[in-house]
């Protein structure tokens, strides 16, 4: 068995390097052209030179994202970008668009090309189409079962990699192509600006009744009749690997470090454990502990068993039961004092769950909290990026998470 490779997103360069840190075998990012995340901490080139070095040092690969769907004047200057990207050292691109294709085909002949889950495709002989074109990889639309992805695998030549979403947000319409967002507040999800409307909560008027509002009702919380349920599916490893996928990917270009951190970790150890012993592999609890403490929509597992796409109809909101207060920078281990970057508010004594790649997630205490900038003692680091330092036992790690529950009784708070 071939192993899959584990692609993460990374949403800016911090991303990319907790990413590859915590075990991605490659990444995908955007630019500053024609990609479906426009919120998203989009690298500018210098950024890109500095994400394919940190990738490359490692042994690892990094794909550029070109995924909207171009209008006429979206090709203005397309061409020197292609070339631009090529010379930087970029492994491959991410198309959607038979247009741009055939421009990197004509600029850029060693580009490799992967075709997006925005070309949606449902069936193997659109992939051979496209394979015959030039394109390496196949990321399939997120609508299919085991079934058809081994239909897939069995058709195409085995120089044809397939590529399938393993993990995230899931869209109510056929991966991303909707016009509900454009249409009721002018924000184009096939421009990367799309607002989530779909999850919205919606009230039904009749036309003789102008002001009355009819909630349409599941049951005494409302009903969220567009709103997917997130992907998760950590606990079939055994069956994506079987099923032939040569690269197991990770939504989530907008989501935090902590996220990217999280998810990584999980299905590195998952991906691995199976590995070293398939016949004696179990699925372990923690991976899921892991994954419970991201923000995240309830899970579930897409449509790869068959079922139609779940619904979630109790709410529309993320569960965020932990939050990332803040990342090591420095430890030195005669003191056992950390310094670290603030990511949300902690106060002095909290404990706190250390999340370190390729490590066991454990608990320290924070004590004799101190803030750099202000050079005082203090009870709480409560300001963005706030740097302070810490007495910690445990000898911790540059760039070790620490992570709360939101719920935990704050020492020091009323």
């Amino acid at each position: 068995m071939k192993k899959p490779e584990l692609l993460a997103p990374a949403g800016n360069l911090e991303k990319l390097k907790i990413a590859i840190d915590f075990g991605a075998d490659a990444v995908y990012m955007g630019g500053s052209k024609l990609n479906l995340r426009a919120f998203a901490g989009n690298f500018t080139n210098e950024e890109i030179e500095e994400g394919v070095k940190y990738c490359h040092d490692r042994g690892r690969k990094i794909y550029l994202v070109m995924n909207v769907f171009p209008r006429n004047f979206d090709f203005t200057g397309i061409e020197e970008y292609i070339k631009g990207i090529e010379k930087l050292g970029i492994d491959a691109i991410i198309v959607g668009d038979p247009g741009i294709i055939a421009i990197a085909r004509e600029v850029a002949p060693n580009l490799d090309v992967h075709i997006s889950t925005q070309a949606n495709i449902v069936n193997w002989r659109s992939a051979k189409f496209w394979y015959d074109q030039g394109v390496k990889r196949i990321i399939l639309a997120r609508e299919m079962t085991f079934n058809e992805i081994r239909g897939f695998r069995e058709h195409l030549p085995s120089e044809c990699e397939i590529e399938a979403f393993v993990h995230g947000s899931m869209c109510m319409a056929y991966s991303g192509r909707c016009l509900i967002s454009n249409y009721l507040i002018g924000r184009d999800a096939n421009k990367g600006t799309c607002a989530n409307v779909c999850r919205y909560k919606y009230y039904l008027v009749e036309e003789t009744r102008p002001n009355e509002f009819f909630p349409v009702l599941e049951d005494d919380k409302g009903t969220y009749i567009m709103n997917s349920k997130d992907l998760c599916m950590i606990k079939h490893i055994p069956e994506l690997v079987q099923s032939g996928i040569d690269s197991f990917k990770i939504e989530g270009r907008m989501k935090s470090e902590f996220y990217v951190a999280s998810v990584v970790k999980a299905y590195r150890e998952a991906i691995d454990s199976y590995f070293e012993n398939p016949e004696g592999y179990s699925f372990k609890q923690e991976w899921m502990d892991i994954l419970l403490k991201v923000s995240h929509r309830p899970y579930h597992s897409g449509f790869y068993f068959g079922k139609m796409g779940e619904q979630n109809y109790e709410e529309s909101s993320y569960i965020r039961d932990y939050e990332i207060v803040g990342i090591v920078k420095e430890y030195d281990e005669e003191t056992k004092i950390a310094t670290i970057v603030q990511k949300n508010r902690v106060f002095e004594g909290d404990k706190v769950d250390v999340l370190r790649a390729h490590t066991p997630n454990f608990n320290v205490q924070l004590t004799n909290m101190y803030d750099v900038e202000k050079n005082k003692e203090t009870d709480v680091a409560n300001r963005a990026h706030m740097i302070f330092k810490v007495k910690v036992d445990s000898p911790l790690k540059e760039n070790d998470m620490l992570i709360k529950a939101k719920n935990t009784i704050e020492i020091g708070s009323n």
